[in-house]
């Protein structure tokens, strides 16, 4: 009995062992790679399968996600003779199992040491300043490199991204001058622009002033001239009135008489206002004939309204 329950243990450990080499589970997304007596015999993608024990075994096991692979640091030399110390990171997926398995030992390290070399000599083939404006150049430069050669290796290089670029500190110092002087290059440059602006704003807002007072004094001329010659036609023709009104009261009936009457009082009272304001006088050789004055101012009265008619 003892023997029989001995026979039993051994049987199941022997189909447990059996098991154990033949039931394979592939997780998802990846790949195992199957060889039988040392050869490749196939690639065996997610799932349950059974291999032939003691002839099939696993010999590489594949993902086949995305891969970040990290680029260290490393020195680079521009093409103006500048050191540079820079690093990143590439992005790569296997597309073959088997490629991945047999084109090479280690796709990672040749990956990596591809990229390494690809972007030295992108670098030395371009100035310090155009390093970091070229970044997406030598991103795309790197992946065209490692991905042709990697076509043999089985797998895909997705992309790759410079993290840093460092220069060394003198060259940072320099470049912070340079900086700072392009900098106080564009406000000097700025406060230039505004002066400028500012005085021809100025030039403008006085040569609209004096247009506007020329104008201002050109309209208010014309109108003191128009002023002035309504009044002086006022005047004369006031004047034409008064004189018609005079020559009618001539013609009139006694009209001669109270015009020599006028023109005495008149003289009278000039004479006296002249007595009164001023110290020095001149007098008339004929002071006292009134009345041959009045009568000469009389005979041109006269004489005017005589040739009037």
């Amino acid at each position: 009995m003892s023997n029989l329950l001995i026979g039993v243990i051994v049987l199941i450990i022997f189909i447990v062992v059996i098991l154990w080499k033949t039931a394979v589970i592939v997780p998802q997304r990846n790949e195992f790679v199957i060889e039988r007596l040392g050869k490749y015999r196939t690639s065996l993608g997610a799932g349950f399968h059974i291999l032939i024990p003691f002839l099939d075994r696993i010999a590489y096991k594949r993902s086949l996600k995305e891969q970040p692979i990290d680029i260290g640091g490393q020195t680079c030399i521009t093409a103006d003779n500048v050191t540079l110390e820079v690093d990143g990171i590439m992005y790569i997926q296997v597309m073959n199992t088997r490629q991945s398995a047999y084109g090479i030992d280690d796709y990672h390290f040749a990956a990596s040491q591809l990229a390494q070399t690809s972007l030295r000599s992108a670098i030395g083939k371009i100035s310090l300043d155009n390093t970091f404006e070229a970044r997406e150049t030598l991103n795309q430069q790197v992946v065209n490199a490692v991905d042709d050669a990697a076509q043999n290796w089985g797998i895909k290089v997705l992309r790759y991204e410079i993290k840093d670029i460092q220069p060394p500190r003198s060259v940072l110092e320099a470049m912070e001058k340079q900086m700072r002087a392009e900098r106080e290059k564009r406000a000097e440059i700025a406060r230039s622009e505004g002066d400028k602006q500012s005085m021809i704003n100025r030039a403008a807002g006085e040569r609209a002033e004096a247009i506007a007072l020329s104008e201002g004094e050109k309209m208010k001329r014309i109108n003191e001239a128009e002023g002035k010659a309504q009044e002086i036609l006022k005047v004369a023709a006031a004047t034409a009135a008064g004189i018609q009104k005079v020559g009618k009261a001539l013609a009139e009936p006694g009209g001669h008489e109270a015009a020599r009457l006028d023109v005495a009082k008149k003289y009278i009272e000039e004479f006296g206002k002249l007595a009164k304001e001023n110290n020095t006088m001149i007098l008339p050789g004929n002071l006292t004939d009134v009345a041959g004055m009045v009568a000469t101012a009389m005979a041109t009265f006269k004489n005017t309204g005589g040739s009037a008619s």
